[in-house]
């Protein structure tokens, strides 16, 4: 049964309680942590971090009491030296449609993209000549984004060139196309809009770069774990993504980097650190990039923080991502059906592309009183967040939210603003 299947003579809870009952993945709700006051009536903020499972708590207690306790400094040579491979492989297998032995996890999100855009500069103008003096983004990215590219350019010299694009929405092929040129390094666009929710066509926009003779970086922060990614089919030639949002790696949970296969051997990354040196052990003079995706490493790999991420990997390569993206289709028609109803009467507008498929797993609304009502939704067990100007984003966790938080949170919502 789908949100538009449901008889619209039921109420909105009593639709919800229909939609819950016929979700397929509705059972893997109790797997989820609650807190111990459960004082969270509608958690709609899984964007910005995911819940976590039942098993990662374990699986947390069980490596400190017998990975950390009981093998000490062994461990290192069991399984945590190579756990950023292992796991990227991991990763890579399960969300994001790659091969092994291209992605890493290592380092913050901020890092690794600083890391892959200084090496994706590098590589595309020893490929492609030194005339190629510009990156590409766009004004709405991410700040962190833009913030990086702006840190680069001043670094080497070169020109950005800003793609402008609504912020409502997001990149499109026909506001990429115009910045694009002979001149043009490196774009970075994010897959997943973080204000709007806006889903970038990211096949159509890697062969827009390609055929300007440039490289592309994705962030795919906002989307892996709640859509479908194909980086091989794709063409991506790096991306990078967070891990504590839909992957519920936890706080602080590591970022991953992926570098396709082709470029490896040509690729070099500006932070040369130990563990991605070519014999690790050899403690010798000069830094030479080890083969494949460990030159991207840099440091002592934090092995705490890739623990909690397996479990919802486990949970994921069981469901399927085609299932995980139906449920968050469902949600997101739901929700926009709610704020239709009840919403938009007091003057909330949709600041989210309106189809289904032009959107991630997240929606915001826009409404000037939206800043001064978080406080007291979050203190009535509602979380949703804010971004600024004006707007309340809605983060649907397939595997973790259900129909019915997003009936109670949609209606604190209303109740507030009213």
């Amino acid at each position: 049964m789908t949100a538009t299947e449901t008889p619209r003579t039921l109420s909105w809870a009593d639709r919800a309680a229909a939609l819950d009952a016929a979700d397929p993945l509705g059972a893997h709700r109790g797997l989820f942590l609650t807190g111990p006051d459960d004082d969270v009536l509608a958690y709609l903020d899984g964007n910005s971090l995911g819940r976590p499972l039942r098993a990662s708590a374990a699986r947390i207690e069980d490596f400190v009491r017998r990975a950390w306790a009981g093998r000490l400094i062994r461990g290192w040579d069991e399984e945590w030296f190579d756990l950023p491979l292992t796991l990227g492989d991991r990763l890579a297998a399960t969300v994001l449609g790659a091969a092994p032995g291209q992605t890493a996890v290592a380092d913050s999100t901020t890092v690794l993209l600083y890391k892959l855009a200084r090496g994706g500069v590098a590589l595309s103008r020893e490929q492609r000549g030194t005339g190629r003096d510009e990156l590409v983004v766009d004004t709405d990215n991410f700040p962190t984004d833009r913030y990086v590219v702006e840190g680069i350019a001043d670094e080497l010299g070169l020109t950005i060139r800003w793609v402008r694009s609504d912020p409502r929405s997001g990149v499109e092929p026909a506001d990429l196309a115009p910045v694009l040129g002979d001149r043009t390094a490196l774009v970075v666009l994010s897959h997943v809009a973080y204000r709007s929710g806006h889903l970038a066509p990211a096949a159509e926009l890697t062969a827009l770069a390609h055929e300007a003779g440039a490289l592309v970086l994705w962030d795919l922060s906002h989307s892996v774990g709640s859509v479908p990614l194909e980086l091989d089919a794709w063409g991506v030639d790096l991306a990078v993504g967070c891990t504590y949002k839909y992957l519920n790696g936890g706080p602080g949970s590591p970022a991953f980097g992926y570098v396709r296969a082709e470029h490896q051997e040509r690729f070099r990354q500006p932070v040369q650190g130990w563990m991605g040196r070519a014999d690790v052990f050899e403690m010798g003079a000069g830094y030479t990039p080890a083969a494949g995706i460990r030159r991207v490493v840099s440091g002592t790999p934090p092995v705490l923080g890739m623990l909690a991420m397996q479990d919802m990997l486990d949970l994921i390569g069981a469901v399927g991502m085609t299932a995980v993206r139906a449920k968050s289709e469902q949600l997101m028609g739901f929700a926009v059906e709610l704020a239709d109803a009840w919403l938009a009467p007091l003057g909330v507008q949709l600041a989210t592309p309106a189809e289904p498929h032009r959107r991630g797993s997240h929606l915001t609304l826009d409404h000037p009183g939206f800043r001064a009502a978080l406080p007291h939704l979050w203190q009535q067990g509602v979380i949703p967040d804010f971004r600024a100007p004006q707007g309340l984003r809605l983060g649907f966790s397939p595997l973790s939210t259900s129909f019915a938080e997003v009936v109670v949170g949609v209606a604190a919502v209303r109740d507030a603003l009213a």
